[in-house]
């Protein structure tokens, strides 16, 4: 050997051959590590824009004057259930110190491990949605502390039940009989049918809106009420669905085993069919068979509902399976919806069908079509597997409809459920937050808003309006102020007033002739003569909407209001 040089045994060969290969071992769990941590929180970003889908589907599928009030609600759900979830929600579900019924440990996320935070924030995004689904069933008409009470519960204690029950290695769902678990991959049954449950039992509890339904006892009618903005629940659907390809394939939570990019691609591609052949039966079944218009709002819907059946076994279906799941979906959407109108349960959304019918659909189905499953196999572990869906189903559904229902009959029972009968006429986002979400003319009213003496009136062709000014800036010298409306025909169009409280004058040859007070809703027009007095038919438009009799377009003439505040009076 060379002067100088230094030998090395085979002894040192080897062992630093045994240094570089731990090192690169080390380096490829690190490397592994970042990636799946990498894949997890860009999942969890995009599942947490189904937020803003789901506020835009709800703010949509509400009134105008509603709107601010369902968009507060949206954001509190993240924020409430970060909050919750840090607390105590992680510890209920994955909490170190576990039994079959709920884990225990890691509070505050005291002893929680660097490596867990991925699928923490993973798991608070699934949080957030579950909790989301009661919003738009109790829109326009729930109290806002209620609504503070119950998604707080939801986020803190009865989703991170279930989610041990079935997705924790200790949980009493996912160890079932001979080794059976509870097969529900990405949500179907943990969140949906938790979800849809939750929806249900408070629309039951809180009852319809105003008008929504006839009332047998006075005999009204129902009358229409429909969403504002059609777009807005389009382009919230769109989002919910971009939403659901993270939601489903970010279920598999890892990408460094073997197998695992085929799994995540198989359960977006069969995400996507299941929602396609759900939006399409649901549109053919609308037209053909019940005889309707090509609806988009139910088609947005079925297709929602398809990519929540596909939740529970997206996985692990073949692409042709998907047209059962998907078909299934929509057939169950659609009965759903018209059930729970038929029954007279108010879901302003459709959230019960949606959730609560896709979510059974998923559960029900994923045994049967999935691999290895009842039409691959008929062995007796198919069937039990089934079976075993069956017995989580009705877990599911049976922990939440007991537990918040209990919660929602307190709130009714203390007064802290529903809005007044008033504030629900009116709409919850100016009395409620002082916030109007479109120009205040379009709320009819002003509530608690400083108001210049002068209320708005919309000049019809068939009416107008006038104002005799006195010094104290009242008209015709009337205490509270007020209007005097003159009828010139028909009136097809509308003047307003608003007014807690109306008084309501005849005005004959220029002088006053009659005067009554009345509390609305309960409104009497006044004609010509004292002794013409007709009562008003009453129709509900956004706010209590009063349409004269045909006495008025026979008689036009000169009518007096006061102003005495803030309801709406339309002629």
């Amino acid at each position: 050997m060379a002067s100088g040089s230094s030998s090395v045994t085979l002894d040192e060969a080897l062992a630093r051959l045994s240094t570089l290969n731990e090192s690169i071992v080390a380096y490829q769990e690190r490397l592994d590590f970042n990636n799946d941590a990498f894949f997890l929180i860009s999942m969890s970003i995009i599942i947490f824009m189904m937020q803003f889908g789901f506020a835009f589907l709800e703010a949509g599928c509400v009134r105008s004057k509603n709107t601010t009030n369902i968009l507060i609600k949206n954001l509190l759900d993240s924020c409430i259930a970060s909050i919750a979830y840090f607390f105590c929600g992680w510890a209920f579900a994955y909490g170190t110190r576990a039994n079959p019924f709920c884990g225990f440990g890691q509070f505050l996320m005291i002893g929680l491990e660097p490596a867990q935070f991925p699928r923490w924030f993973f798991q608070f995004t699934f949080t957030a949605a579950a909790s989301t689904i009661v919003s738009g069933a109790v829109a326009e008409r729930c109290e806002f502390i209620a609504y503070l009470v119950y998604s707080t519960l939801i986020s803190g204690f009865v989703y991170p039940v279930i989610t041990h029950w079935a997705w924790d290695k200790s949980g009493w769902l996912a160890n079932g009989p001979e080794g059976i678990q509870f097969k529900d991959f990405a949500g179907s049954g943990v969140v949906h049918l938790h979800g849809g449950t939750t929806a249900l039992i408070a629309a039951i509890i809180l009852g319809p809106r105003i008008g929504r339904f006839p009332d047998k006892k006075t005999g009204t009618p129902a009358v229409p009420i429909k969403g504002h903005s059609t777009p807005f629940v389009a382009m919230g659907a769109f989002m919910l669905m971009f939403g659901f390809f993270a939601f489903n394939g970010g279920s598999q939570g890892t990408l460094g085993r073997p197998g695992d990019g085929e799994t995540v691609a198989r359960a977006v591609s069969n995400t996507m069919l299941c929602s396609g052949w759900a939006a399409i039966t649901v549109l053919l079944i609308n037209k053909l068979l019940v005889g309707k218009k090509w609806s988009m709002l139910l088609s947005i819907n079925a297709a929602l509902a398809g990519m929540v059946s596909a939740c529970s076994g997206c996985d692990a279906l073949e692409p042709w399976a998907c047209s059962v799941v998907g078909i299934g979906s929509g057939i169950c959407y659609f009965s759903l919806s018209v059930l729970v109108e038929k029954v007279r349960i108010d879901d302003p959304v459709d959230a019960i069908a949606v959730h609560f019918g896709g979510g059974l659909w998923g559960v029900i189905i994923a045994p049967i079509m999935m691999h290895e499953g009842i039409i691959y196999t008929g062995s007796r572990r198919a069937f039990l597997q089934w079976g075993w869906n069956l017995v989580g189903a009705a877990a599911i559904f049976g922990w939440s409809f007991l537990v918040m229902g209990t919660i929602f009959l307190i709130l009714r029972i203390t007064g802290f459920f529903r809005v007044p009968r008033d504030v629900e006429l009116k709409g919850l986002d100016i009395y409620k937050h002082g916030e109007d979400a479109y120009p205040q003319i379009a709320y009819g009213h002003g509530w608690d808003k400083e108001e210049p003496s002068e209320d708005y009136f919309s000049n019809s062709t068939h009416s107008s309006y006038v104002r005799h000014r006195t010094g104290n800036g009242s008209p015709n010298g009337y205490a509270n102020g007020g209007v005097a409306i003159k009828l010139n025909g028909s009136p097809h169009e509308s003047d307003q007033m608003r007014g807690e409280h109306v008084h309501v004058w005849t005005h004959r040859n220029g002088q006053l002739a009659d005067r009554d007070t009345y509390s609305a809703p309960s409104l009497r027009l006044h004609g010509e003569r004292p002794e013409n007095v007709h009562h008003a038919r009453r129709r509900m438009y956004n706010s209590n909407l009063v349409q004269p009799e045909n006495y008025y377009s026979r008689h036009p003439g000169w009518y007096n209001y006061e102003k005495d505040s803030r309801h709406m009076l339309h002629l």
